[in-house]
């Protein structure tokens, strides 16, 4: 059988409207490849609150969702129902499908599937709360502050044990990045292929004239570490943008200074304006892998970011740079106010931006372009189909 004669399901954790982010879009786009060049996938999800699904490219008009889309604040808040949700997920009845592939950053890869069926899971994360990221979860949550730490450990213990375990029935892995990779070996003991995750660079215009701030587009959240930015800006008093919003923001704005400004649910034209003219974007957080960062160097922003995580996939640091490397941006070393400060104090004094040109930093994005993610992807699922199912026919004939 070819993978166009096969049925087809995607399945994501789930579709909210306030967290649409990256690896919302990335199964877009796998969908849009399946439904080009193969056949129309049914999608599944643990909930959604899209009244319909004429957003973007999609041509479905349903998403299969589980019992928590019934149940109170299910619909929009999902994740109080953490504890359920491996239960949840697991309730998906897809027998009839030859193909399943999984966009998982959570629960999504923990399907249940038979030994017939290929799935092949594009892993965002392994779950952040539940593993190397627990201690900032635990210190955040307001479950902690009511004395309730003991059995919130215990239920992110439990659901340690479910991804472990999730992990293992899973056929073929594709990796966001190398840093995701290294956890999926480290916390799953499996190995992964590395496809970075698409990203429309061709939205980004790097030929605009370039203006004095610093830029940083993020959501609010405590790993993205606004505070760090907010810290060494206050200290070195340059002009900061900030676009985005969460549920930081007003802790964020009462303890930044008037050369910080703050610009909430603009447009996408407008991000992309900023961006292109900004001196420099800023990235003070550890990510899987980091599209904001690509999106400024396709608008010939050069980026200053933290050099742990996934950044270190996208960002050539100019100070160690190799000569068969583009260097796009300065990588600090600690993830500390002071080293920022140092950083664009360095960046400052030398005037480093003359150092990169717009164009080059352009062309380097392509390597990230929606393009190639799809040419690499669709590459990997049908040697992965093909393995499958050669491995399964020599079994069979095996036992005849």
């Amino acid at each position: 059988m070819y993978i166009k004669d096969s049925n087809i399901a995607i399945v994501h954790d789930w579709f909210l409207k306030k967290s649409f982010g990256g690896s919302e879009k990335v199964t877009l786009i796998i969908n849009d490849l399946l439904n080009k060049k193969y056949s129309n996938p049914d999608i599944f999800s643990l909930t959604s609150n899209f009244d319909n699904l004429k957003i973007n490219s999609y041509k479905q008009t349903k998403i299969n969702t589980s019992f928590i889309q019934s149940l109170p604040f299910g619909k929009n808040n999902v994740q109080k129902y953490l504890p359920f949700l491996p239960y949840a997920i697991e309730q998906f009845d897809l027998r009839k499908y030859d193909l399943i592939i999984s966009s998982s950053h959570a629960f999504a890869k923990g399907v249940l599937t038979s030994p017939d069926q290929l799935h092949i899971s594009y892993v965002h994360t392994p779950m952040r709360y539940a593993w190397d990221q627990m201690h900032t979860y635990l210190e955040k949550s307001s479950l902690s502050k009511y004395g309730l730490e003991i059995p919130l450990r215990f239920m992110l213990y439990k659901l340690r044990e479910w991804d472990f375990y999730s992990s293992q029935r899973l056929d073929y892995i594709i990796a966001n990045s190398n840093f995701t990779s290294k956890r999926i070996k480290k916390f799953w003991g499996l190995d992964s292929e590395v496809i970075h995750p698409p990203v429309n660079t061709k939205r980004f215009k790097y030929n605009e004239s370039r203006e004095d701030y610093y830029l940083s587009v993020n959501r609010l959240v405590p790993n993205k570490r606004i505070d760090l930015l907010i810290k060494a800006f206050n200290r070195l008093k340059l002009p900061l943008i900030i676009i985005g919003d969460g549920p930081e923001r007003i802790k964020l704005e009462k303890m930044s200074d008037t050369n910080i400004k703050f610009l909430r649910k603009i447009p996408d034209s407008e991000v992309e304006k900023y961006m292109s003219k900004c001196k420099a974007f800023i990235y003070a957080g550890i990510e899987d892998f980091g599209i904001a960062p690509v999106e400024a160097m396709a608008s010939g922003s050069p980026v200053i970011a933290y050099g742990k995580g996934g950044i270190l996939d996208t960002v050539n640091c100019l100070n160690k740079n190799k000569k068969e490397k583009v260097p796009n941006g300065l990588l600090f070393k600690k993830q500390t106010h002071e080293d920022i400060i140092d950083t664009i104090n360095w960046f400052e004094d030398k005037k480093l931006w003359r150092q990169f040109e717009p164009k080059v930093l352009n062309q380097y994005s392509q390597n990230f372009s929606i393009e190639n993610f799809i040419k690499k992807f669709d590459f990997a699922i049908n040697k992965a189909w093909e393995n499958f199912n050669k491995k399964n026919t020599q079994i069979y004939t095996k036992n005849i």
